[in-house]
């Protein structure tokens, strides 16, 4: 295959590299990786196929360089990124905007697209001088599927490819499929620059993320933390969300669960989204259900069936407070010799990895984010004791690893069908801990967009406020809110049966201020809601939804927590409280406002009609409306 690049890529890949590369038969995947190897300037390149031969060089080559540290088990690395690099950069992650879009991005931190060009180009040039660098080829979603987004991953860092052989799906075999020339797939640009003593990279200051929605390119210049550096994870799902919202399909920031029934002998799919601490990962892992996924799904309408698939192939997940007894299926598992990668955790004298929250008995010193030689006390250069790991320290590993994994949902070339949608925030008063909506668009508009999570005593900060976030993904939505918003209500009006829409809240405080629900009480709302889906439960209206009747929880709690739940319980808990709801609709007016100067009317417009609702229901029943007192 003839390219403009094909000298200067002999003279930097292996025969076998360079072959891999030209047998793809695609000169947009040649001009991308030679463009780069021009610019950059590594001094080797390394393609990958999906042969197991290959996942075990990017493991050795991680090794070797001093990016992953073998552990006491077999299988498992530790990986430090640098002690300024410990989560994602969202002062330095931007959308690159031509001019005639960039007042409708302005709330979406955006850079005027030549400018921002210029600027990323600049700082990636010779960056990745001598160094090794590796191309490996992934798809979003299953290979040879109507969900597939292939992509191509560029980097000098061997923990970035490591890392994404684990999340995601080998597509080298289906990027040979592709046609000729087929430029339909992401591509993902990224250097770690610089390295210090330790490995970690050194121009922080230099840090970029940008993204390139018009050409599908995202450049990660100039860290490691996997949030800024993992091309296919956050900044794969902006560029989906981006593509989703022209082509009128939905990439969200969900799972996917599977709730069994076995009295009825049925499985019910369900997807989720819940801001961070709200419920998320613990409501995806309920005890006795299946996990197809637990981050990011993307949805089609397939055949008039709203569809859904896992977009990764494993769990990039916050390892604080992971123990035994909170977690303890994903706790097992960090315990196995098998393939795992700890990042930013503590080493111990024993080679053993410790973590906030692990339960376990912790050494007193070791190596952790801030260096070898830590020891209980240390302090960094502010003079703030550094604790034995960092609070965003992670683990990647495979989602096959799991017990409750649904290994036939996940492998669904065309997804799941997903009966049932969960959006869960967090507030001490308002909502209710579970309701359903009384339609998709309600769903969407009353459920999903006025989402909040309510700062706690451990967040910095002052307590009880609460910080908007509709679906649980603004850090992610790539373009104006409004638009997403309604290609959310259109995509469920386009399929013959829309999920129903459920919201959770696992925060709900007593009067006395404790939570009014056990950890687990989220199984006895889940299989309300699958009873609801399939017609087995009748409901109470709210100015806002339906909610379970007494004598159904009551039978739930028992059956599957063994808890006899009592009526004043269930008074206090589904009480329906006007003012409190008429806060957060005129919170999440104001809020869209800010974001989305162009915002649809008709988004406006529903919640005015909730609030007017809201305000006769009031005045006929009382600002506290206990179930069964109001009628519509």
């Amino acid at each position: 295959m003839d390219s403009k690049y094909s000298e200067l890529l002999k003279s930097k890949m292996n025969a076998t590299s360079y072959n891999k590369l030209t047998a793809l038969k695609n000169n947009k995947v040649m001009d991308f990786v030679g463009q780069f190897a021009e610019h950059c300037n590594p001094a080797t390149i390394y393609v990958c196929d999906d042969s197991k031969a290959d996942e075990e060089y990017i493991k050795a080559k991680a090794l070797e360089l001093g990016e992953e540290f073998k552990l006491a088990k077999n299988g498992q690395t530790i990986h430090w990124d640098g002690y300024g690099d410990q989560a994602r950069d969202k002062v330095n992650t931007k959308y690159m905007v031509y001019k005639e879009n960039l007042e409708k991005m302005k709330t979406l931190n955006s850079v005027e697209y030549e400018e921002g060009k210029a600027e990323i180009m600049g700082i990636s040039k010779n960056i990745m001088a001598g160094k090794d660098a590796v191309v490996k080829f992934f798809c979003e979603g299953p290979a040879f599927s109507e969900f597939t987004i292939p992509c191509v991953q560029f980097t000098d860092s061997w923990y970035v490819a490591h890392s994404e052989a684990i999340l995601y799906r080998p597509a080298y075999e289906h990027f040979k499929e592709m046609k000729d020339n087929d430029d339909n797939f992401f591509k993902f640009i990224h250097s770690a620059g610089v390295l210090d003593e330790r490995g970690c990279s050194k121009n922080l200051d230099k840090r970029r993320i940008y993204m390139d929605k018009q050409n599908n390119i995202v450049y990660s210049m100039n860290d490691q933390y996997a949030g800024n550096s993992v091309g296919l994870k956050k900044h794969s799902m902006r560029l989906a969300i981006n593509k989703s919202g022209k082509e009128g399909w939905l990439c969200e920031h969900m799972f996917l669960m599977a709730c069994l029934n076995e009295d009825a002998g049925r499985k019910t799919y369900f997807a989720g989204a819940y801001p961070s601490a709200c419920g998320k990962t613990s409501t995806a892992m309920i005890p006795g259900e299946q996990i197809v996924g637990d981050d990011i799904a993307y949805f089609r309408n397939i055949n008039g069936e709203f569809r859904g698939v896992n977009v990764e192939q494993g769990i990039f997940g916050i390892i604080k407070d992971v123990n035994a007894e909170d977690d303890p299926v994903i706790f097992d598992n960090l315990m196995r010799d098998q393939e795992l990668i700890f990042s930013n955790v503590l080493r111990g004298p024993d080679n053993q990895p410790y973590w906030l929250g692990s339960g376990l008995d912790t050494p007193k010193t070791g190596d952790n984010h801030s260096g070898a030689n830590w020891f209980e006390g240390k302090t960094d250069a502010a003079g703030n004791k550094i604790p034995v790991a960092h609070g965003n320290a992670r683990y990647t590993m495979r989602l096959d690893y799991l017990e409750n994994y649904d290994k036939k949902g996940f492998e669904a070339k065309k997804g799941v069908k997903v009966d049932g949608i969960l959006y869960g925030g967090r507030d001490s008063d308002t909502c209710v801990p579970v309701e359903e909506s009384a339609s998709w668009e309600e769903g969407i508009l009353i459920k999903a967009c006025t989402l909040e999570s309510e700062t706690t005593s451990a967040t910095l900060g002052k307590e009880g406020v609460r910080n908007p976030s509709p679906m649980a993904n603004m850090d992610f939505v790539s373009y104006p809110l409004g638009e997403y918003t309604m290609n959310n209500i259109k995509f469920g009006k386009s399929v013959d049966k829309a999920p129903k829409v459920f919201s959770t809240n696992y925060f709900l405080r007593t009067k006395e201020g404790k939570f009014c629900t056990d950890k687990l009480a989220k199984k006895v709302w889940l299989h309300w809601a699958e009873g609801r889906i399939h017609g087995e439960y009748e409901a109470l209206d709210t100015p806002t939804g339906k909610i379970p009747l007494y004598k159904d929880l009551k039978v739930l709690f028992k059956k599957y927590l063994d808890l006899d739940y009592t009526e004043s319980e269930y008074t206090y808990q589904f009480t329906f409280r006007c003012t409190k709801w008429i806060e957060k609709l005129q919170r999440s007016t104001a809020y869209f406002k800010k974001m989305d100067a162009n915002c649809p009317a008709l988004i406006f417009d529903a919640w005015a009609k909730t609030i007017a609702r809201i305000e006769k229901a009031k005045a006929d029943f009382g600002d506290e409306i206990e179930p069964g007192k109001y009628s519509c």
